[in-house]
């Protein structure tokens, strides 16, 4: 029988982007599955209910039709514990959920016996790279966190020849050479500006040197597994902050994305560094949503202290709703791809991408037993 996946427009404050596009809705309904789209779904990623009726989905008026009896289903955030209980029993759905970051959320899919794929848990593998949501929209939030730096500088980016003179470049420091920073350190030098790049991880040299960037040298090397860093000895952040505070005196634009998924985001930049920088200066923390990167950042707001303008953004991939909406509904439908056998829900636990991004993770043997 055919799979029913179901998609209703997101519940966040904020959120515009959608899991689904009449691209990937194109391609379930070539692999056999029903689809099912709440009216309106794609307005904020200016996708029109015309589009997805043309690629074959089914409109609904209401989000409550689109997800009831759907054996998949698709979204961006996560889900309120409500909309959780609605669904059926043994429905899988796939998105960014943070089932361990709400209670009701987490005891709605437990009791609901919901197959939940927080693709946040997703292995870091070659395999996943296609299917990895954190990757596509922290491509989009590393560019939008520039361009948001360059609107709040009174200075130009560029190096300008005038009439008047000539006018240097601005200097643009980001601090950490993940997606988000190396696309920041990649859009800075676009627009023109002397680009630098810091990482404790030393193997990102030659990524922020291909960019265009200058490697940062702080003296503390911190590479840790699974391609993150590890926690920093009290020593070694002491240097690091010495050194950091020194150069970010002549910095006119600094762009933090240091965070590690689940966890809250390292204080790498401290008042009394933000206090050292000149009047003029920016700080854009796209770490904001996890705590922030600095000291200074109130998330959601843009402040002024002593001179220095700190901007704390949330939902900056949201900002790029368009692009961010292509990448993330190509990431889930590639994910969903390991779930469907000719158009019909039937999950591999032998697959290591399912069995470990499943929650909670004992999730897949009870479903293989019923």
């Amino acid at each position: 029988m055919a799979v029913t996946i179901g998609v209703a427009r997101e519940t966040a404050v904020g959120e515009q982007r959608v899991a689904l596009t009449p691209e990937t809705c194109r391609k379930f309904v070539a692999a056999g599955a029903q689809v099912r789209v709440e009216r309106g779904l794609g307005a904020g990623a200016h996708i029109s209910d015309a589009a997805f009726a043309e690629a074959g989905a089914t409109l609904v008026d209401d989000a409550a039709a689109a997800v009831s009896g759907a054996a998949l289903v698709l979204c961006v955030r996560p889900p309120d514990a409500s909309r959780l209980q609605s669904l059926d029993a043994g429905a899988a759905v796939i998105g960014v959920l943070q089932p361990d970051a709400d209670g009701a959320r987490g005891e709605a899919i437990t009791a609901r016996g919901l197959l939940a794929f927080p693709l946040e848990r997703l292995p870091r593998t070659t395999r996943a790279q296609a299917m990895d949501v954190l990757s596509s929209q922290a491509g989009m939030a590393g560019y939008k966190a520039v361009l948001i730096g360059a609107q709040l500088a009174p200075r130009f980016f560029p190096m300008l020849t005038t009439a008047a003179g000539t006018i240097r470049p601005s200097k643009v420091l980001v601090i950490g050479a993940g997606v988000a920073g190396l696309q920041a350190i990649a859009t800075a030098k676009r627009l023109g500006a002397q680009v630098e790049g810091f990482d404790v991880r030393p193997e990102t040299r030659e990524q922020i040197e291909s960019l265009g960037g200058r490697f940062l040298e702080l003296g503390v090397s911190a590479a840790g597994e699974g391609g993150y860093a590890r926690a920093l000895t009290d020593d070694e952040r002491a240097e690091q902050q010495r050194r950091l505070g020194e150069h970010l005196k002549s910095v006119d634009v600094l762009v933090c994305t240091a965070a590690v998924p689940g966890r809250p985001a390292p204080k790498i930049v401290t008042a009394a560094m933000v206090a050292g920088m000149r009047p003029g200066s920016v700080i854009v923390d796209l770490a904001a949503e996890s705590g922030g990167n600095c000291e200074a950042t109130r998330p959601g707001e843009t402040s002024d202290v002593d001179g220095v303008t700190v901007a704390g953004p949330l939902d900056l991939a949201s900002m790029g709703a368009t692009h961010a909406s292509e990448m993330f509904a190509r990431n889930v439908f590639n994910f969903a791809q390991l779930l469907l056998v000719e158009g019909a829900l039937a999950p591999d636990w032998n697959d290591e991408l399912l069995a470990k991004t499943v929650w909670p993770a004992r999730a897949a043997a009870e479903h293989a037993a019923t």
